[in-house]
């Protein structure tokens, strides 16, 4: 095991805790990972010696924290190997990435009877906003089927889902319920070979994968901070410059103006045209140093190290008599979904909360994912870098514990 599992948990004070008088066993990383000290001391120490805003400021903090902000977003761009900083747009996370897109694609892309393909795997911020674009604009959402498995359908089947009005492909990199690691690449160059660009949710795919969007050759992909040990808050819409360029802005303020007058507004250069106001300028600075922090632990040994403990939990929950794990694809991340005969998903996540152990229950914002499963909600634990199997096993001995209670 490349990774030293006590060095690192050290790094995350919150591990040490204890619930209900018993040591924390944290496995809800799909929906927020915890944050190394590095990062919550390095928004600290922008805060107390930094603090100003950014951009435009003449005086010596104004220009550091701007150093700072700016030093972020080429940070991102390192991270996910896009070719320039002005592709890097810093949102509030994923969801609004995915509806900046949606506003400004549809409002200047797209009329009445066009097309946004999606998959049934998608979380409901890369559902709503285009359903929501449907009701305004006419546009039709269609969407991409999975199998039993949990794998989405061949690729013959996406390519004959590209019509003459598709405008826009949507899929997730990797299902926040089944684990599924969707094969992106493969599916970007279909769609391109059709003239339909791509967009990519990558919010859990961003902690575990390298991302390489030149690679990948994606033309819209979005991910946040707080899935990867940043701040909440904070995250990024990377987009193809050309792409970039025809959208409108998405909102109107401060930041994103180059000239005002009553008759007209100017807008600014790439990426500040779509960022409207004053930015989380301390968020981004936690970000970069979350980067550094995942990359100095290596993305690769990451990956090692979850795909260990997601065999190790599947092949322990297997001995749990009528148990059901949902999502058996051949290439997973660290997500386990599951539910056991006829308990109800709800409890028993309360009661192996009371153990001191955290795991996500409900659809975990994907209902029509749900509808597909034929279950209202699952059972869901998600692995971060400092999980070990030896919590693996105390999950497995809470819900042996919750089954005598039934």
């Amino acid at each position: 095991m490349m990774i030293d599992l006590t060095t690192l948990r050290a790094d995350f004070p919150i591990l040490s805790r204890e619930v209900y008088g018993r040591p924390l066993v944290y496995l809800d990383n799909a929906a927020t990972t915890q944050k190394p000290l590095c990062v919550l001391d390095a928004m600290r120490d922008e805060y107390l010696n930094v603090n100003a805003n950014v951009h435009r400021g003449v005086h010596f903090l104004s220009q550091q924290a701007t150093d700072l902000h700016e030093a972020a977003r080429e940070r991102v761009r390192t991270f996910i190997n896009a070719r320039k900083t002005e592709e890097v747009v810093f949102t509030r996370g994923t969801t609004e990435a995915i509806n900046l897109v949606a506003s400004t694609f549809c409002a200047s892309q797209m009329r009445e009877g066009d097309e946004v393909v999606v998959t049934d795997m998608e979380h409901h911020s890369n559902i709503v906003p285009w359903q929501l674009q449907a009701q305004q604009r006419g546009i039709i959402v269609r969407h991409l089927p999975i199998t039993d498995r949990g794998e989405l359908c061949p690729l013959d089947e996406v390519e004959r889902m590209l019509g003459d009005r598709t405008r826009l492909l949507c899929v997730t990199h990797v299902s926040n319920v089944l684990g599924t690691v969707n094969p992106v690449k493969d599916i970007i160059r279909v769609a391109h070979e059709h003239g339909v660009p791509v967009l990519v949710d990558a919010a859990q795919s961003a902690p575990h994968l390298r991302l390489d969007v030149q690679a990948m050759d994606c033309d819209f992909l979005a991910f946040s901070g707080h899935k990867m040990y940043g701040p909440t808050g904070i995250g990024v819409l990377y987009g193809k410059e050309a792409w970039l360029d025809r959208l409108p802005p998405y909102q109107g303020g401060g930041e994103m103006i180059d000239k005002v007058s009553w008759e007209r507004t100017t807008f600014e250069r790439l990426p500040f045209k779509f960022e409207a106001g004053t930015p989380d300028y301390v968020a981004t600075h936690g970000l970069a140093t979350a980067i550094d922090y995942l990359e100095r632990v290596g993305l690769d040994n990451v990956a090692a190290h979850e795909k260990d403990l997601t065999d190790y939990c599947t092949e322990r929950l297997r001995e749990v008599e009528g148990l059901r794990i949902y999502g058996e694809a051949g290439h997973k991340a660290g997500v386990v979904s599951f539910l056991v005969g006829d308990i109800h998903h709800l409890d028993m996540g309360t009661l192996l909360d009371r153990l001191g152990i955290a795991v996500r229950t409900g659809h975990h914002c994907a209902q029509p994912l749900m509808a597909r499963l034929g279950v209202t909600g699952t059972v869901r634990a998600s692995f971060a870098m400092y999980n070990t199997r030896e919590e693996v096993d105390l999950l497995v001995a809470g819900i042996r514990r919750v089954v005598t209670m039934f």
